[in-house]
């Protein structure tokens, strides 16, 4: 990959705010900052755009409670094609922790992890996506 050179200006606030943002994330350089707010963006305009991301959905939840693994499992048979692969992990006696792997459009993981965060006994539910590269 070739790397062109181009000059930025900025007021002086924002350049310090862009040395914090270098700081708090550990990026080696500005220009390295740079290019993770454009990749950033560029990835939520194609969730504004309803295109095609992969995601990963975590879910924390209490397998105790009742029907909550039968609703989890109607709801994931019910958005099959979305799913790739899923994790089910014991975090201690009570606490589960389960990580679905998702491939689809944007619109589509949304509404398969509201559903699935809305089901009581989740007690928190986060849903990553990214774009998939052309």
């Amino acid at each position: 990959m070739s790397v062109s050179r181009f000059g930025v200006s900025l007021e002086k606030d924002l350049l310090e705010k862009l040395d914090q943002l270098v700081i708090d994330h550990h990026f080696p350089n500005r220009s390295q900052a740079i290019r993770f707010l454009i990749s950033k963006n560029l990835v939520e305009d194609k969730w504004q755009g309803d295109e095609e991301v992969a995601g990963a959905l975590v879910l924390i939840y209490d397998h105790h409670k009742r029907d909550l693994q039968k609703q989890m499992t109607t709801i994931q048979h019910d958005y099959h094609c979305l799913i790739l692969s899923s994790q089910h992990i014991h975090l201690n006696h009570d606490l589960c922790l389960e990580t679905i792997t998702l491939k689809g459009t944007s619109d589509k993981l949304s509404k398969l992890a509201d559903k699935l965060k809305a089901i009581k006994g989740i007690y928190h539910g986060e849903l990553v996506m990214t774009a998939v590269p052309v």
